[in-house]
């Protein structure tokens, strides 16, 4: 008898337990979107100036939000490689190799230029011509992305 009282209370108990616990995996499996706040400006691909060997992408990069950003990957569309890249002068000669993230503080700026952090990029697809763009994507550490146009330079033009 205490029993048949006691059934229809535990299934009414389990039934909310179990709807509260629905709704939480789905918020968690739906966080809020949050935009990376890094704003890229003057992007361009400079073309090799013979075939076959990596071409070079440089760009202003502002960060305008409140935290700071570390940039650790880049994907160039028409390239099956891009690496971030830094020049150095060691015992008087420039060298250049991967580096692993481009940190940009929050409320500053940083440009990617000859001579020092820059994107490299193997293996382009004939089909990129200098006058048209390319579409580059930058991943953040924890990451999200930010995609952004990139203007293609012969190899004669002005960095």
């Amino acid at each position: 008898m205490k029993f048949t009282r006691f059934a229809p209370l535990a299934l009414a108990f389990t039934t909310v337990a179990l709807a509260g616990c629905s709704g939480e995996a789905e918020e968690a499996a739906a966080p809020a979107a949050e935009d990376v706040t890094l704003e890229v400006s003057n992007a361009r691909l400079m073309l090799p100036a013979v075939s076959g060997r990596p071409g070079a992408i440089y760009f202003d990069v502002e960060n305008t939000g409140e935290k700071n950003y570390a940039i650790r990957r880049a994907d160039v569309e028409g390239a099956s490689n891009a690496e971030l890249h830094g020049s150095m002068e060691m015992d008087g000669q420039m060298m250049m190799d991967s580096v692993g993230q481009i940190l940009v503080n929050a409320g500053e700026s940083e440009s990617l230029e000859p001579g020092g952090f820059h994107v490299m990029v193997f293996d382009l697809d004939p089909a990129l011509e200098a006058g048209a763009s390319t579409d580059m994507t930058l991943t953040v550490v924890g990451g999200k992305t930010k995609t952004f146009p990139v203007e293609i330079r012969a190899a004669g033009d002005e960095r």
